[in-house]
């Protein structure tokens, strides 16, 4: 809810030369806390090695190599911490439909930072306000472009495109916005949207070498009851990369042999997006098509025991999210049916054959998944918590429902899977452990299952008051013996998922949010 403040009150505090500009001022905000519990989810450490390198000699494994964040292992420790987060958003409008919006945002987790006293000693300390409140908006608005339905807003500010499957507001936990200039035209069952943004400025260091985010949009909603939208995103990361800086002969060398050669990065997502209402059937979907080069991410490709990455990596993927469902207006709890899937494809080059493995001079090929850019769209917190997620399919069914006048409830089954498998080296099974047969041949290999499990998630949403939501929700996997062999899933198919056994997991998050 938006409070109003008259705009005298803003002229005091602000700037006394602006009476004859400022119309008023709007101030809201939102209070947001969550507990959140792990149980043989994560590892106690950031990763834990399941393949050794030595084991994986010649193979381009990625960046992060075979270790894993997960443990599925009930033998390790559980996670427990609160997180709140704060937002202030002020916004002042002023004649001639300009407009400019402040707004102040704050992540905390509870115990983490800003305790200040020691009970040991006594001792009381300053907090650590180096990371504190930040500024998560900061544009100007400018509406009614000569007399036209054009909107234009210059500065930090958030973008959500559709339902923020690829560009969303929040990523993980922590709200985000971009840097740049954004343009919207409306018309009549229509609209034409589109920015520039700014993501890594590299300053004087490099003439072109930062990373822009742009986007064009049309939305038409001239079909009533339903709405359509084309998209295109252009990412561009310009940084140089270099995996060798040797003396200039060696360098003339890698020149002629087209070795250490990357150019820059251009990432191109098309994508199209439709929702509404037919013959009394909700339906919600989105697909995308990613193409262009990757060598940002080939870079990252270079075995461990030799020199150079993918020079020549290319996106060529593909991302759906679709569900449907019905609603059964006169039945009791009105529930609402639905069924959806979810697939994002990827690629598993790590597996090189015997003539690849033996010649010292074979150029490794990058293994490039559907990236999901800063989509705010989690599938799971058990399984997608940072929104990272790629190279697997969901398919996922459920019921909603209002048993009470201010709670609704929702019961959810999802069945996950990898779409492009890893192969892990050859080894004999004695219990618990897996010993590899030859662990100096990586060429020999044997391929991992593709499953990784069901996953059944139950939430309530109580609405207290206009302004005031509890939810509670418990998400259950069932995990699958597959998940030991593990697969590239997590950082954009960038990450092993591994564990340490086939535990189930669980995930309970109690959250309270107030709007003001």
């Amino acid at each position: 809810m938006t409070r109003r403040i008259p705009s005298f009150a803003f002229v005091c505090v602000c700037c006394a030369s602006a009476i004859a500009e400022l119309q008023n001022v709007d101030v809201e905000g939102q209070l947001r806390i969550r507990v959140r519990y792990w149980d043989n989810v994560y590892m106690d450490s950031t990763r834990e090695v399941r393949i050794p390198n030595f084991f994986l000699s010649n193979r381009p494994i990625g960046p992060f190599g075979a270790a894993s964040r997960y443990s599925f292992d009930d033998a390790g420790k559980t996670r427990t911490w609160v997180e709140q987060n704060t937002r202030l958003k002020v916004s002042a409008d002023f004649t001639n439909y300009v407009n400019a919006v402040i707004e102040l945002d704050d992540f905390e987790v509870w115990g983490q930072t800003d305790f200040r006293s020691n009970y040991l000693t006594g001792v009381d300390s300053a907090a650590n306000s180096s990371d504190d409140v930040e500024i998560l908006q900061s544009y100007i608005e400018m509406n009614e472009i000569a007399g036209m339905p054009l909107r234009l807003r210059i500065g930090r500010q958030q973008i959500k495109l559709g339902a923020g499957w690829l560009v969303g507001e929040q990523h993980a936990s922590i709200n985000s916005s971009f840097d740049g200039v954004r343009g919207t035209y409306t018309g009549d069952g229509w609209a034409l949207d589109g920015w520039a943004t700014k993501l890594f400025e590299t300053g004087t260091n490099e003439e072109d070498g930062d990373v822009n985010l742009y986007g064009l949009s049309a939305t038409c909603t001239a079909v009533e009851g339903h709405e359509f939208q084309l998209y295109w995103l252009y990412l561009r990361d310009a940084r140089s990369l270099n995996d060798t800086n040797f003396v200039a002969p060696i360098e003339w060398l890698e020149d002629a042999f087209d070795l250490d050669d990357y150019d820059a990065t251009n990432l191109h997502t098309v994508g199209f997006r439709a929702s509404g209402e037919l013959l009394g059937v909700d339906y919600a979907g989105e697909i995308a098509y990613q193409f262009g080069d990757a060598d940002s991410a080939g870079a990252l490709f270079a075995p461990f025991n030799r020199l150079y990455g993918d020079d020549g990596a290319s996106c060529d993927n593909w991302g759906v999210d679709i569900e449907a469902g019905y609603t059964f207006e006169n039945a009791m709890w009105t529930p609402r049916v639905y069924l959806g899937g979810v697939y994002f494809s990827g690629e598993d080059n790590r597996d090189p054959s015997f003539l690849d493995w033996l010649n010292p001079f074979d150029r490794p090929d990058a293994s490039i998944s559907f990236n999901r850019l800063f989509s705010q769209v989690r599938y799971y917190e058990v399984f997608d918590d940072a929104r990272g997620g790629s190279n697997f399919y969901l398919i996922r069914g459920g019921v909603q429902a209002n048993p009470l006048e201010r709670v609704s409830a929702s019961f959810e089954v999802s069945k996950l899977g990898v779409n492009e498998t890893f192969d892990y080296p050859t080894a004999i099974d004695a219990g618990m452990f897996r010993i590899p047969v030859a662990p100096a041949l990586s060429f020999l290999t044997e391929e991992s299952g593709d499953d990784i499990g069901y996953v059944a998630g139950i939430e309530f949403l109580y609405q207290y008051s206009e302004d005031l939501t509890f939810k509670l929700s418990w998400d259950h996997m069932f995990v699958s013996d597959d998940v030991v062999d593990g697969n590239f899933i997590f950082a954009n198919g960038l990450e092993f998922l591994g564990g340490s056994d086939s535990d189930d997991l669980n995930y309970v998050e109690l959250e309270t949010r107030l709007r003001f």
